[in-house]
Order: structure tokens, then sequence, then C-alpha cells
């Protein structure tokens, strides 16, 4: 693929460069079974996915972790997991199987083409450093009109977070998302505000359609 400069070239060469710029491997390597966004923010997101996602679909859940949000009522067909920590994917009770693999080192998704209702990414959007090219492969694994849904808070492990996600306020964290999902080449995007902030912890989700 492209590197990221031939995708995003009004970036700064260094908008992807972290503060710690150590092995995630090493980073994530501790089990961290907490929420990153709060009660009322969680429960706006399974609203918001209970609205989009297709039940008895087949999901693919983006850097997940040992939970995924999903409506507890709805049945998928299958429920796959990326992330960076396999006892936390072990955890997540609504995963039907998961994978562990650094998406900023190796971006190819042992998916099948074609074979995914929808895609999801919690609250890790901010940690890629080579996002168009994985949007590419979420791309590559969705059915025609799936969507691929991205949620991010004002929350993160800020050191692990990308220099240009650092530098922007909520508004511009949508607007980034929203160039990363063009450049790829998904349509019908849109970005929807779930909590603004006054009484949870804020939370945007930014949707595209392959």
């Amino acid at each position: 693929m492209e590197g990221i400069k031939n995708h995003l070239p009004e970036l700064s060469p260094g908008a992807f460069r972290k503060e710690d710029g150590g092995d995630d491997a090493v980073f994530y390597a501790p089990a961290r079974l907490v929420t990153h966004i709060d009660e009322e923010a969680t429960h706006a997101l399974t609203a918001y996915y209970r609205s989009i996602l297709p039940a008895g679909g087949v999901l693919l859940d983006l850097m997940s972790s040992w939970v995924s949000h999903l409506p507890p009522e709805m049945a998928f067909a299958e429920v796959i997991g990326q992330g960076m920590n396999a006892q936390e994917l072990r955890a997540n009770p609504q995963l039907s199987r998961s994978f562990v693999q650094n998406l900023n080192r190796n971006v190819m998704l042992p998916v099948e083409s074609g074979g995914c209702d929808a895609a999801l990414c919690c609250v890790g959007v901010q940690y890629l450093q080579r996002p168009v090219e994985v949007f590419a492969e979420v791309l590559r694994v969705l059915r025609p009109n799936a969507p691929f849904l991205i949620s991010f808070s004002n929350r993160c492990f800020a050191t692990k977070a990308v220099a240009i996600w650092r530098s922007l306020d909520a508004r511009g964290h949508a607007a980034l998302v929203s160039l990363y999902l063009e450049r790829t080449g998904f349509s019908d995007i849109s970005a929807e505000v779930l909590r603004d902030g006054a009484k949870s912890d804020p939370l945007t989700v930014v949707t595209g359609r392959r």
C-alpha cells in the first residue's frame, strides 16, 4: 500500500509520532480490565450500536478489549475481535473469536474479504499511526453498504496517542477521522455527538459506509 504521506499530504511529517515511541506490545502487556469511558457514555454507545448494527450479522471489533459495548439482547452470527492483549480479549464474552495484532506494525487483517456486515473501533483510533492503511483493510473486509463506526472521547493514554490527535479538540478529532474515511474511499460519512461532556464523558461517533 501507499505510505501515509501519499494519503495525507496536508499533514506534517511528525503528525503520527508518539511521545512514547517504545514497543506497543510492552505497553499493552498488562491486562487493563477497566472501561475507558464512563457509564453514561457506554450506555449512549450501546444505544447507538442498537440503532445501526445488523442483528445476525458478522462484526469486526477493531482495537477491542474485554468489553465491546454491544447490545446484550442482540444476537450476531460472529463477532471478530482484534486487540493488543490476549487476556483482555479472552475475557470478552461478546467475541466469537479474536486475535492479537499491532496495527501500527502490520495492517493486514486475517479476515475474509467482503465477509463483515459492520466494523467497530471504540476509543482506539487515536493510537493509529497508519490510519488510512488500516481503514483500507476494514473497507476490504466489509460488504457493500456496511458501516464502519469509530467512537472516541477525550480520554486516552496520552503518550501513545499520535501528535495530530493531541493537538486537536473534539471537533477536530471528528474532522480528522472523517478525513481518514474519505481518503480510504468510504462514503456517507457523518459525525454524531452522543454525549457533549456536560454530565458524562464526551463521546462522538464518526460513521462511514463501504
